[in-house]
């Protein structure tokens, strides 16, 4: 009876499949908070006078206490030590923390008071009180949706070793990919009809749903243990100690899988971050925030957004594929090239045409599609089960480190190769606008704003929509000049060319070690 229980609960495909669909929500809830702000940067700079390295500084901010304070790592060996079901809610918990206090920050405090000076990257940032505490908060949010990533995907491990665990994991990695594209799709249309600030708390709230969708998955998993009591994979009844660190770091194919993560997570998910900036200044494509026939959203971010929505059904068909005939390590390297196609030809000077963007955008979804499917099922090929949490936080770790870092470095060298477009900006907002003054260059476009119903004040008591309103049309008439995006666009270039030779190494190392990245994943 006992032995029937077992089978029934995990070998049920109704039980295994509801479990991933509670936490693939939660996850959706996470990412879409993520990229909430990334289509907003054009909307910072002229409404909250954020520069292009205060924004990148902002988006690398996601990972401050991930590396600084080694909070995956601790995470990971938290997770080892308490198990999936209190970890889970302790991540959803500390990810609404983090969100409120991003909320608290644009919403309250201002960005005219200086908080602190600091030199990070060769560059001296004074952060505002706004800014600081902005980053602060994105911080903690950062450390609570890592560490829910790295439970969820122990928690797949644990439902689906053995069966379909690539195609769970696809499934998963394509609904959090739903979250990252509502937001760059919708978060501009949410924005021209609420402010800034209203656009994070709604993500917030999203939030706080996604806390009790694992508030009902911890009692789902209280039933599973149950039944797997002393079943191999039940996690539990190996203890984790700090010397098994040692054996996950001395293994090479985990160093290859973290440096490939690491490698190509910063060629892609920063992108989310600019794309949408790089679409506007690039290729003109304007920051219009309506809808086209009532819900298809218009404007740059479209563009953007059309990366993780095509990964929403090819992560699953290509974890099936892994799971049904393997080469994983193939479908790393297949990744890994059509990543660098994409970024060489969106880095070229001359190309500037809107189609061949849309599909350069398209074949970054594809390559985050063929990558992530194979990369993170193969982790349990080449790390023991009762090392699983630690191994996922410190690749998790690794990464985070990229996503400090990569952000963080485009923006300053964005504002670095664009002097001219930070003067400009500050002239006609700081020196003028925001001093009741509108230079001769402006005073077209602000009579017409005005003519048409966008400014309805005088020019001495503008709202901060209003000063963004002339920003915005001043930069779209080519006043304001364009950022040239050429020399830091080939950041990514290199990032996508060092994937590649790492993917070809892992292949290499697989036949070597007999890791079996290449076989399937299904037990026959």
């Amino acid at each position: 009876m006992t032995e029937k229980i077992k089978q029934t609960l995990r070998d049920s495909k109704v039980a295994r499949w509801t479990a991933l669909a509670i936490v693939a929500f939660t996850m959706l809830c996470g990412y879409f908070f993520t990229e909430i702000i990334s289509p907003l940067k054009p909307l910072m700079e002229s409404e909250l006078g954020w520069s292009s390295s205060d924004f990148g500084l902002f988006t690398g901010a996601y990972a401050w206490f991930n590396v600084f304070l080694f909070m995956l790592i601790l995470v990971g060996i938290i997770l080892d030590k308490v198990g999936m079901r209190i970890s889970a809610v302790a991540s959803a918990v500390v990810m609404v923390i983090g969100a409120l206090v991003k909320y608290w920050a644009i919403n309250s405090l201002s960005g005219d008071v200086t908080a602190i000076d600091i030199h990070f990257l060769g560059k001296n940032y004074v952060m505002s009180q706004q800014l600081l505490w902005a980053c602060l908060g994105y911080a903690i949010f950062g450390v609570g949706v890592e560490f829910a990533g790295i439970t969820v995907s122990r928690i797949i491990v644990k439902w689906f070793k053995g069966k379909e665990m690539a195609l769970a994991m696809g499934l998963e990695m394509a609904c959090a990919r739903l979250g990252t594209f509502a937001a760059m799709a919708f978060s501009p249309v949410i924005v021209s009809r609420f402010d800034i600030p209203q656009v994070i708390l709604i993500g917030a709230i999203l939030l706080i749903v996604g806390l009790i969708s694992f508030m009902v998955y911890f009692f789902m998993d209280i039933k599973l243990d149950k039944s797997i009591d002393d079943d191999d994979l039940d996690f539990s009844d190996e203890k984790f100690e700090l010397k098994d660190i040692k054996k996950i770091v001395v293994n090479p194919g985990f160093w290859l899988l973290a440096l490939l993560c690491v490698l190509f997570y910063s060629a892609v998910f920063p992108f989310y971050k600019f794309g949408t900036d790089l679409v506007f200044n690039k290729f003109g494509v304007p920051m219009e925030n309506g809808m086209l026939l009532g819900f298809i959203p218009k404007g740059a971010s479209i563009i953007p957004s059309l990366l993780p929505f095509g990964t929403l059904f090819l992560t699953p068909i290509f974890g099936n594929i892994y799971d049904k005939k393997g080469k994983g390590a193939t479908i790393m390297i297949i990744g890994a090239i059509l990543l660098i196609v994409s970024h060489v030809v969106l880095w070229l000077p001359s190309m500037n045409s809107v189609a061949v963007a849309i599909f350069m955008v398209i074949l970054i979804g594809i390559a985050f599609s063929l990558v992530p499917s194979a990369m993170w099922p193969s982790v349990p090929k080449i790390i023991a089960p009762q090392l699983l949490g630690t191994a996922y936080a410190l690749i998790f770790f690794i990464q985070n480190i990229g996503l400090m870092v990569v952000p963080t470095l485009l923006g300053t060298t964005l504002d670095r190769t664009n002097p001219g477009v930070v003067a400009k900006m500050e002239y006609f907002k700081t020196s003028g606008l925001e001093q009741g003054i509108v230079q001769p260059e402006a005073q077209a476009i602000f009579e017409k704003l005005t003519a048409d119903g966008a400014i309805t004040h005088d020019v001495s008591k503008l709202t901060s929509g209003e000063v963004s309103a002339v920003i915005t049309q001043l930069r779209a008439e080519g006043i304001i000049p364009a950022y040239d995006y050429s020399k830091t666009w080939m950041i990514f270039v290199v990032l996508s060319v060092a994937a590649l030779g790492v993917a070809l190494l892992l292949k290499a190392v697989d036949k070597k070690k007999g890791y079996g990245l290449e076989l399937s994943n299904i037990e026959k």
